[in-house]
Formats: structure tokens, sequence, C-alpha cells
């Protein structure tokens, strides 16, 4: 499916899986965790299994992970 079929204006509903996702309501897009941003079904590269979340790049996700406490929250300086 791409962007321009059923339901190109709806957000997509996605269970994500290891390597993998499942589309369970067509749409166009998901909504990163993080950022807000719409991300293109067919454009969509990052998320978490266990948090069912999608995130635009990998900054985002290691962002969600610091927050979810997976991943040390080490400043700079």
């Amino acid at each position: 499916m791409n962007r321009f079929e059923g339901g190109s204006h709806r957000e997509a509903k996605i269970r994500y899986l290891d390597g993998d996702f499942q589309i369970l309501s067509a749409g166009a897009y998901v909504t990163c965790a993080m950022t807000g941003a719409q991300i293109p079904v067919d454009e969509l590269r990052y998320w978490s299994v266990a948090r069912q979340e999608p995130y635009v790049d990998a900054a985002a996700s290691l962002e969600a992970d610091k927050r979810a406490g997976i991943l040390p929250n080490q400043g700079r300086g």
C-alpha cells in the first residue's frame, strides 16, 4: 500500500513487531511518539515493540529509550 491508497488522510493503526509491523487499520501515516511528526507508513523505520510507539528517526528512538530508563541519560560537559 502506498500513501495514496485507502485512508490517505488518516492515521494508520499499527501493531509493532520485532523487525516488522502489522497494519491494523489503513492510513497514510503514524505520529512520532517523541516529536509529534507525521511519518508516512512507507517510510516507517523506527519503533519500540515494548512501548508500541513509532519514531521519526534514530535520534527520537534513542531519546525515547533514555526517557524510558533503558539507556543512561548522560549529559554533556
